[in-house]
C-alpha cells in the first residue's frame, strides 16, 4: 500500500497532466460504468490528496471556485489504492508526467510501470491514439494528449461535496497538508491505552502515515513502539510530528522515503533484506547521487542487521499483522 507521499505525488501529477481540462471518463472493465457516466466530458477542477486517499473534482467548465454556492457543482471521485492498486499514465510526449523517471513512466505504490509513448514530433504529425488498456482497468481517464488507467482499488466512488467532506473529517491530520491541526494526533494519542505503534497507523489518529514512516519515525524519535500512547510525553509527540512534516514532504518531492542523516550513511552495514521479503523500491533508484535504498531507513526491513546508531540488532516482530521493526536499545521501554 502506497504511503501518503505517494498519493500527494499522484494528486500533484493529475492536476498538472489533467487540471482544466474537460476529460473522458470510462470503465473498460465495468464495474465503475455507472460511475463514469456521471463524470464523463466534466472538467477537471481540483485533485487534492488527504491521507491515503485521493478526491478527483469534476464539474462544468464554468465552475468558479472562487464564487460562492458554486462548489456544490462539483462531483468527487474518491479513489482508496490499497494494497493493490496503481495508476499507470502514457501521453503523446507532448504532455510530460513529472516527477517521473523518463516520463511517461509513474511508480505508484511501490510499483513501476512503463508506457510507450509517441516521440513529440510525431505527435505534431499525427492524432495520439492512447494504449489499449492493460489489464482489468476499472477507470481510463483520457484527454488530449494523455491517459490515466487505475486497476485495483481498494475504493472507487463517485460522491457529492458533502460526503467527501464527511470522509475527510474521519480521517486524522496529514501532515503533508497546511490546514493539518497537530493537536488533533497529540490529543488522539494521549487518549488511548494502544501501543503508540499502533495508533502511529490508524488513519483516524494520523492520515498518511504507513509501516515505513511509522517505523522511522518511531527510531528518529527513541520511541518504543509498544508504549501505549497515554504515557508518550507530548514534546515527543510533538517531535514526532514536526518529523513526519519535514520526512514525508520530502518524500512528496522526490519520490523516495530517505529518513537516514548522512552521518549515519555508508556504515557497512547495508545488506539486502532477509529471504522472503523484496526491498522497497522507490523513484530514486537509478538516479545519480541519490541515496541508495540499502542506506535509506534506519531499522525498517534491517531486521538482524546492526543498528546504524548503536551496533544493537535490529528486531522484528509483528504487530496487528503487521510487521514492526525497531532497535531495542534506541527505543527501549525504559528510555524516557
Amino acid at each position: 500500500m502506497p504511503e501518503g507521499h505517494t498519493v500527494h505525488r499522484l494528486a500533484r501529477t493529475f492536476g498538472e497532466v489533467f487540471g482544466g481540462q474537460a476529460v473522458e471518463v470510462s470503465s473498460p472493465q465495468g464495474r465503475f460504468a455507472a460511475g463514469a457516466a456521471l463524470v464523463d466530458g466534466l472538467v477537471l477542477h481540483a485533485a487534492e490528496a488527504v491521507g491515503k486517499q485521493m478526491f478527483l473534482g469534476l464539474g462544468p467548465a464554468d465552475h468558479s471556485p472562487s464564487a460562492p454556492g458554486l462548489a456544490d457543482d462539483l462531483r468527487w471521485v474518491r479513489v482508496h489504492l490499497g494494497l493493490y492498486g496503481s495508476w499507470t499514465f502514457a501521453s503523446d510526449g507532448s504532455t510530460e508526467v513529472s516527477h517521473a523517471i523518463g516520463a511517461p513512466r509513474k511508480r505508484v505504490g511501490e510499483r513501476e510501470t512503463v508506457l510507450a509513448a509517441a516521440a513529440p514530433e510525431e505527435s505534431v504529425l499525427a492524432a495520439w491514439e492512447p494504449p489499449d488498456p492493460r489489464g482489468a482497468v476499472r477507470v481510463r481517464i483520457l484527454s488530449a494528449h494523455a491517459v490515466a488507467d487505475l486497476t485495483g482499488p481498494t475504493a472507487c466512488e463517485v460522491i457529492s461535496p458533502e460526503a467527501a467532506l464527511a470522509v475527510q473529517r474521519r480521517l486524522g491530520p496529514d501532515p503533508l497538508r497546511s490546514d493539518a491541526d497537530p493537536e488533533r494526533f497529540v490529543s488522539a494519542v494521549r487518549r488511548s491505552r494502544s501501543a503508540v505503534g499502533l495508533l502511529l497507523m490508524n488513519q483516524d489518529v494520523v492520515a498518511g502515515v504507513g509501516n515505513i514512516y511509522r517505523a522511522e519515525a518511531l527510531f528518529r524519535a527513541g520511541q518504543s513502539p509498544t508504549t501505549p500512547g497515554r504515557d508518550v510525553p507530548s514534546d515527543v509527540l510533538h517531535e514526532i510530528w514536526d518529523d513526519l512534516v519535514v520526512l514525508m514532504a520530502d518524500g512528496a518531492a522526490i519520490g523516495a522515503i530517505v529518513t537516514t542523516r548522512p552521518e549515519h550513511r555508508g556504515d557497512g552495514a547495508a545488506a539486502p533484506p532477509p529471504r522472503g521479503r523484496r526491498a522497497v523500491r522507490q523513484n530514486t533508484d537509478t538516479a545519480p547521487g541519490a541515496v541508495p535504498r540499502d542506506e535509506s531507513f534506519y531499522v525498517y526491513q534491517r531486521d538482524g542487521l546492526p543498528c546504524r546508531v548503536c551496533g544493537t540488532e535490529i528486531a522484528r516482530s509483528e504487530m496487528a499483522g503487521r510487521n514492526l521493526f525497531w532497535c531495542p536499545s534506541c527505543q527501549r521501554d525504559d528510555r524516557r
